[in-house]
């Protein structure tokens, strides 16, 4: 059960791992931490089928701690975020929870951690769960008692006052909402901004009947290409809790950090945060004009280095893009879809900027299969083994090790590192020669083979 503590954020199968004893007590002993700096907390959860009781459940830990729930029903993740800096009937939360199992199987939920406006995250979480693991004897009655707060209608007409000049877009938009929570809002935003859209699979639906919900993968964004073949000019897809987004035209799909730099050009001398997945295109063009950092995947680390560097924007490859420009700060793919739009109605051809990139040859997000205990020992093995790599291993000009390992070579580069959430290694490959990315790929996952062989 310990592994369900995780780096970013609570997450495990619904009652083999996320049962009722268990959520009562991560309730209660988070409500004891919330106390300390406040009273309230409110809980948001998406579409899965067994969000609603994993709510009563943390609701009852919440009430044994004293700490009084504000509840929002189901939403998005980032309305859920929103309501940390909404004053509700006088009270704003000291803290949120949102359920929710974002892009994993439908079996899978978790917790995304808020306090004070910060996410709750590595260390806290650990500490967190080995305080529960102490006290697994521990009884909490049922108590479901809350306050219902309306945080969705909130968020809507929020949106929609900031993005009323869009009004004026002429462009046919499809919407794929993967059944998940995306719908809840994004559908009353593109009304009232009187946008014309077609939208699929917006109903709310846990057990995901179309398509699994994360727009990362490609074969989940099938039936938007399709469309897209058609009249319509731009398509955006979410994941199950619309935190991560895919933009795309009828030539691209972009990524994320391709929005980041496009996003970057409206910006006057940005500072924008990419993770070590990023391009190292998107990394050259912004210190073209601003500043571009590297950091840590995952959307709470790239969360705290927006608040300790006060930076513009943050992007993950995989659509996690968090605006600190005129926002809070945290992942939305809703605001985001409306930024896009905006740089469109600004008089931006989306294709045209990303065909003018230079050119590179690179890989999706390569997964390679072992285990949870053995992860992170096998990042450390090829760090090792780096120090002293074969002979025919291409000449290594720098290795960044913010998170997992980034090898730079002459004219690219190839990352390994660790999942937070999964027992899986991530590699990515790039080069300005496609011959040569074909060959880092080559030569990385051989010494990831001699790792494991080691471990």
């Amino acid at each position: 059960m310990k592994t369900i503590f995780r780096e970013y954020d609570i997450r495990g199968i619904f009652e083999k791992e996320l049962n009722e004893q268990t959520v009562k007590l991560i309730g209660y002993f988070l409500g004891l931490k919330i106390k300390k700096i406040g009273e309230y907390v409110s809980i948001g959860y998406d579409a899965r089928v067994h969000s609603p009781k994993l709510c009563g459940w943390l609701t009852s830990g919440f009430n044994k701690a004293g700490v009084k729930v504000l509840e929002m029903g189901l939403v998005a993740t980032p309305i859920n975020y929103f309501s940390n800096y909404q004053e509700f009937d006088g009270i704003t939360p000291s803290a949120s929870v949102m359920i929710t199992g974002s892009h994993n199987p439908p079996e899978y939920n978790g917790f995304k951690i808020t306090v004070d406006k910060a996410p709750f995250f590595s260390d806290d979480i650990y500490a967190l769960g080995d305080e529960i693991l102490d006290n697994l004897d521990l009884e909490i009655e049922d108590n479901t008692t809350s306050t219902f707060i309306d945080a969705k209608d909130r968020y809507i007409d929020y949106m929609v006052k900031e993005f009323n000049h869009l009004k004026s877009i002429d462009k046919k938009i499809i919407l794929d909402c993967g059944n998940g929570v995306a719908g809840v809002a994004i559908i009353d935003i593109f009304d009232k901004l009187a946008l014309n859209y077609e939208s699929m699979y917006t109903e709310p639906d846990g057990t995901f009947p179309n398509h699994h919900p994360d727009p990362s993968v490609e074969e989940n964004l099938v039936d938007i290409k399709e469309k897209l073949k058609g009249d319509f000019d731009l398509g955006f897809a979410y994941d199950g809790d619309a935190d991560r987004i895919a933009v795309l035209t009828k030539k691209h799909n972009i990524k994320g950090d391709e929005l980041a730099l496009l996003f970057s050009k409206t910006m006057k001398n940005p500072t924008i945060i990419g993770e070590v997945k990023c391009s190292q295109v998107m990394y050259d063009e912004i210190n073209k004009i601003g500043t571009a950092i590297m950091y840590k995947t995952g959307h709470s680390n790239l969360k705290v280095k927006i608040r300790e560097t006060g930076a513009d924007l943050a992007a993950e490859v995989s659509g996690h893009i968090f605006f600190n420009d005129r926002y809070f700060g945290y992942d939305d793919a809703l605001y985001t879809t409306l930024r896009v739009l905006e740089l469109i109605e600004g008089g931006m051809d989306l294709d045209a900027e990303i065909e003018a990139l230079p050119k590179t040859y690179s890989t999706e997000e390569l997964k390679v299969k072992t285990t949870e205990s053995e992860k992170f020992p096998l990042i450390d093995k090829v760090k090792e083994l780096l120090q002293n790599p074969p002979k025919d291993f291409p000449k290594i000009k720098d290795i960044i090790d913010i998170d997992g390992v980034r090898i730079v070579f002459e004219d690219g580069w190839g990352l390994v590192r660790a999942s937070n959430t999964t027992p899986i290694i991530v590699t990515r490959f790039e080069s300005t020669n496609e011959d040569n990315a074909k060959l880092y790929e080559e030569k990385i996952n051989a010494l990831i083979d001699e790792a494991k062989n080691a471990l």
